[in-house]
């Protein structure tokens, strides 16, 4: 019996149709080990995962095998994976928000926990989950509804789920997506504790700074096969990138701008009643527009106020000079001002619509006839886009819900564009996805620039606006705290008007 390792998963393939989603891939796990596992969207990274998790079966006839603290698992399903200690923590989490932090905790055991009358003993489970909470030195009260806490204490109450069933493998799914930086090294002191107890982890992330922060070991997927495993010491980015995406990446950023035309688009006085007044800027043809800050500083307010997302008052917008009226989001619209928003998957696209149908959303009569949708003129301009953005599909009568985050995030882009937009704002454009379909949004969003498109760029990670951006305007507590422009963007600049120091 092998206890070298709490997991192998040798020779693991599967193949949905049209697709070979892992092929022959094998990883193995250290106790107290951080594995990183790293590749493209679309590279098998969760397909193997669900394959460990026991939402799929490996395929038939290949010589695969499961083998969780030296023994190999036999039949395998979710419920199996769940007693052998394999414990998960998704980018969106599972909990339910009306019940209270120890009922989540114990959801699907609280037969468990019954008194002798029949009903649940919420003392004991409390205890319990105050026994756990303990461990991270958390203040989060067992009895506490899950809607009260934060989302970095929801991840918390999601890890102790796992660690009450005696965790032995915990799998992170891009776990920081949605957090602050507090947060972030709030969870990562968490990680490095599980760590200490001798807890598996198997970390999924496309930051590489993440990678190097914590892991012990990068395990690299390229097309469902395992290109590499790499001690994490003595490797750098610029290597796991370049066998991610099978090809050298020497600069993550396309040039920047040669230089500036007219105002394309001119915002003065924009005011939103409550939250901020006078926000005053201006786009130039050539140049794309970073809005920079702290989480909650008001960028992504500013876009939905200017969109008409908000209701505003006092605010003169001209867009190519002419003055333009915006009191709703189809006035903007109408007028060449579109925004792409930070969450597509509950505002951005519809999932369980086909991908031709996402794309030709935002402008129907762009394939309609008198009465009706033309059919055939909405397939080509769906693969039209497709093929500009080089969207991996097989083919667009596909449901958006099938596609990996990147090429999701690329459909929301493609709608937009189906709109011929003078001004493209992106609310975090690039969140979520990998390094490869980062650089060709990067160098699409560049390529607008160079035409007669405006486009201006909210994110929240700092390399990306120093990366992209021609000119920088940070924000803080809703207010306008300077504007930054050329070799002068850089992290110290930037963070000392968004901190105010």
């Amino acid at each position: 019996m092998d206890t070298q390792f709490v997991l192998k998963m040798e020779h693991i393939s599967k193949t949905f149709p049209g697709t070979r989603a892992l092929n022959d891939v094998s990883i193995d796990l250290r106790p107290g080990e951080i594995l990183a596992l790293v590749g493209e969207n679309g590279a098998g990274k969760s397909t193997m995962m669900n394959v460990l998790g026991g939402a799929f079966l490996p395929d038939e006839g290949a010589k695969s095998a499961i083998i969780i603290d030296g023994k190999e698992m036999g039949a395998y399903d979710a419920a199996a994976a769940r007693d052998a200690g394999i414990g998960f923590v998704h980018q969106e989490l599972s909990s339910c928000l009306q019940l209270t932090v120890a009922e989540n905790v114990f959801m699907g055991r609280l037969k468990k926990y019954k008194t002798g009358m029949g009903f649940t003993d919420y003392n004991r489970i409390n205890r319990e989950t105050a026994k756990y909470l303990e461990i991270f030195d958390s203040k989060i009260k067992p009895s506490q509804k899950m809607r009260e806490l934060k989302i970095a204490d929801q991840q918390v109450v999601e890890i102790i789920k796992s660690i009450s069933i005696n965790c032995k493998i915990l799998i992170f799914d891009e776990p920081t997506s949605s957090l602050t930086d507090t947060e972030v090294a709030y969870l990562f002191k968490t990680i490095r504790r599980l760590k200490e107890q001798g807890i598996g982890i198997i970390y999924i992330s496309h930051r590489m700074e993440e990678v190097f922060a914590l892991s012990d070991r990068v395990a690299v997927l390229r097309d469902g096969c395992l290109v590499d495993v790499l001690n994490t010491s003595e490797t750098d980015a610029n290597t796991i990138v370049g066998k991610m995406v099978g090809r050298s990446i020497s600069d993550f950023y396309p040039p920047k701008s040669g230089g500036v035309g007219d105002v394309i688009l001119d915002v003065e006085n924009l005011t939103v009643p409550g939250l901020y007044e006078n926000i005053s800027f201006k786009l130039k043809k050539g140049e794309i527009l970073g809005f920079s800050g702290l989480v909650g500083a008001g960028r992504t307010e500013v876009a939905c106020g200017l969109c008409g997302l908000m209701k505003t008052k006092s605010a003169r917008v001209r867009i190519n000079g002419e003055p333009v009226s915006i009191r709703k989001y189809s006035d903007a619209i109408k007028n060449g001002l579109v925004y792409l928003c930070e969450d597509r998957k509950q505002l951005g696209l519809f999932l369980r619509m086909k991908i031709k149908q996402n794309i030709s959303s935002t402008n129907l009569k762009g394939i309609s006839g008198k009465f009706f949708i033309k059919g055939e003129k909405e397939t080509d301009v769906a693969k039209s886009y497709s093929e500009k953005l080089n969207i991996k599909l097989s083919t667009v009568e596909q449901k958006v819900a099938s596609l990996s985050g990147g090429n999701q995030q690329k459909i929301m882009v493609a709608k937009w564009l189906y709109t011929n937009p003078k001004v493209f704002i992106l609310d975090e454009p690039t969140r979520g996805i990998d390094v490869g379909a980062k650089a060709e949004i990067h160098n699409m969003l560049r390529g607008l620039v160079s035409g007669d498109t405006g486009v201006i760029i909210i994110s929240s990670e700092l390399p990306e606006i120093i990366g992209m951006c021609d000119r920088v305007i940070v924000m803080r507590e809703n207010k306008v705290m300077g504007e930054i422009e050329g070799k002068a963007i850089t992290e110290e600049s930037i963070m000392k008007l968004a901190t105010a120091v």
